[in-house]
């Protein structure tokens, strides 16, 4: 095209639109009900500047690819309920004192370390939620591992703790999970997990050892499921999405996990998995079926990532409904064969009631 034909401007270059905070794909995007109402005004600003901007070819541009970004999060925006949670657990929106400092769980767009905001996709969020007034437990950090004590949990509004800019850094660059220049250091088709395992003193260890941040998984493999104090702990994301299903097995719907265990008696599907050792059944372990996954697939990753096994194909021993005072569970029965040393199952009456019924 002719020179003479374009408008003065329009060779300039136009600006990089600064992404969005970071969130994994896949991951629901949790807001407080505060944080909804900034991105309402964050779009109302944008607009009086879209406006203010006409003319401005440049300028106009850049405002509608940063309205595109914005209203794709006010879009997906998942109000949580704050009034629906346990008020002595620590979840999402919530309150926590911990180690002499206050911060709140919230969005990604709302978290700002420095002013005591935490976003929920952070290692200290992720391993907060669910603990309760006098827990202990590690959690790995940027600089190493910090051992966190929960000292109170609210959920009206308190006073917030102004961070130092250098562990607000850490906090941002772990929640963000890049290696502080932008770059990540992981699939970011991945949903970050703290995956933990209960010892026999009571404590909780976050797994993370050498040979998995080397990236040598089969030696990770190896360290991870070698030690034989390990124990097994359902993996209970409150904040998580489940599927909900009728009687046939069939998707209906979507809830919270903490809605589905606060005795609505919504029904949801689990997996039971009975090990068998030389003819008896020597683990028994049970999982959420996560939502978009069959049950099947579900119990392969978690047979993969939690136990170490892989190449098997466990068999469908039966299906049926469990109801109990909290909540309502369609249950798939599988077993499998494996003479390997596998996690611990918990012992005690309640963990084995779980399973009375297989």
């Amino acid at each position: 095209m002719s020179r003479g034909f374009i408008k003065e401007g329009d060779q300039e270059e136009i600006p990089m639109v600064p992404p969005r905070a970071y969130l994994p794909k896949g991951m629901p995007n949790y807001v407080t009900h505060e944080g909804l109402e900034a991105l309402n005004r964050e779009r109302e600003s944008l607009e009086n500047e879209r406006a203010a901007s006409s003319g401005n070819y440049i300028m106009s541009n850049f405002i509608d690819a940063k309205m595109k970004l914005l209203i794709d999060r006010i879009n997906t925006a998942v109000e949580v309920d704050m009034t629906k949670a346990n008020k002595e657990t620590v979840s999402f929106g919530a309150y926590v004192k911990y180690n002499d400092h206050t911060v709140r769980i919230v969005g990604v767009d709302e978290a700002d370390f420095s002013k005591g905001l935490l976003s929920f996709i952070s290692p200290v969020a992720k391993a907060l939620v669910g603990k309760k007034v006098g827990d202990k437990f590690e959690v790995k950090i940027p600089k190493g591992t910090e051992v966190i004590e929960v000292q109170g949990i609210w959920y009206e509004a308190v006073t917030l703790t102004v961070q130092e800019s250098s562990h607000s850094d850490e906090i941002t660059r772990s929640a963000r999970n890049d290696n502080g220049d932008g770059v990540k250091t992981s699939n970011s088709n991945e949903i970050p997990r703290l995956p933990a395992v209960a010892r026999n003193d009571g404590s909780v260890n976050v797994i993370s050892t050498e040979a998995e941040r080397s990236g040598d998984r089969s030696k990770a493999r190896a360290e991870k499921f070698s030690n034989k104090i390990d124990v097994f702990t359902p993996e209970e994301n409150i904040m998580e999405f489940l599927p909900v299903v009728n009687e046939r097995g069939i998707i209906v719907g979507r809830a919270l996990h903490m809605e589905l265990h606060k005795g609505n008696k919504i029904l949801h599907p689990v997996i039971h998995l009975h090990v068998i050792n030389k003819g008896v059944v020597a683990y028994r372990y049970w999982w959420h079926v996560a939502f978009g996954d069959t049950p099947e697939k579900t119990l392969k990753r978690k047979l993969s990532e939690t136990l170490g096994i892989t190449g098997v194909n466990p068999k469908l021993k039966k299906q049926y409904i469990r109801e109990t005072k909290t909540e309502k569970e369609l249950v798939y029965v599988y077993i499998v064969n494996s003479e390997e040393n596998l996690l611990k199952t918990p012992e005690g009456k309640e963990y084995f009631d779980i399973f009375a019924k297989d």
